[in-house]
């Protein structure tokens, strides 16, 4: 049986993949998580609903892997810049001020989503947050590797916090989407010097 579901599982090729998560998310951006459903998934991709079902197990799942599919990862953005400034500035130049637009609203509306949905938020925490956190976990150990910072600084616990606090504050404080020259005005303002991290 492992191996029949193992072998189902691995039929959808990766470009196909990006596919449908790009359609999940045209499909959240238009009608909210509440409003999303397995059958509008299949018809806007040409999908069976079997197939979606057995890929990804319901919606809440396949939604956090769209969302983390669309997020660059710290490793895999190719962020090894020599310098943790320049990592973090790396990693959030991978995203331009429209797809930060974007990604803020769905946040928000996924956010919302959450607070009636167990499953929405038992996936994100297993799809998005550890892995995103286990990534910046990696990028501050190579700080410390270089000697940029100590190990003991209690504000590396918080980095997650920090950005994801940042990104969501622009909007709520100064009505304004998130954009690189905010978000990176942030991180050598805030986030370098909580961590002792040199902003120059």
């Amino acid at each position: 049986m492992t191996e029949v579901a193992t072998t189902r599982r691995s039929r959808i090729t990766p470009e196909r993949e990006a596919e449908l998560y790009e359609a999940v998310l045209d499909l959240l951006r238009e009608v909210g998580y509440d409003a999303l459903t397995m059958d509008a998934v299949a018809a806007r991709t040409r999908s069976s609903k079997a197939t979606l079902y057995r890929q990804w197990g319901g919606k809440a799942e396949l939604v956090a892997k769209a969302v983390r599919h669309n997020k660059p990862g710290v490793s895999d953005a190719g962020t090894d810049t020599g310098s943790l400034k320049g990592d973090l500035h790396a990693l959030t130049m991978r995203s331009d001020d429209c797809d930060l637009e974007q990604n803020s609203a769905l946040m928000r509306g996924l956010a919302m989503a959450m607070h009636g949905s167990p499953e929405l938020l038992k996936a994100f925490r297993e799809h998005l947050v550890e892995p995103e956190m286990a990534e910046f976990a990696l990028l501050l150990e190579r700080a410390v590797g270089r000697g940029e910072i100590r190990a003991d600084n209690p504000a590396i616990e918080f980095i997650v916090h920090m950005m994801i606090g940042a990104f969501a504050a622009r909007t709520l404080i100064d009505e304004q989407p998130p954009t690189q020259a905010f978000l990176l005005s942030y991180i050598d303002a805030v986030v370098l010097p909580a961590l002792g991290a040199t902003t120059t």
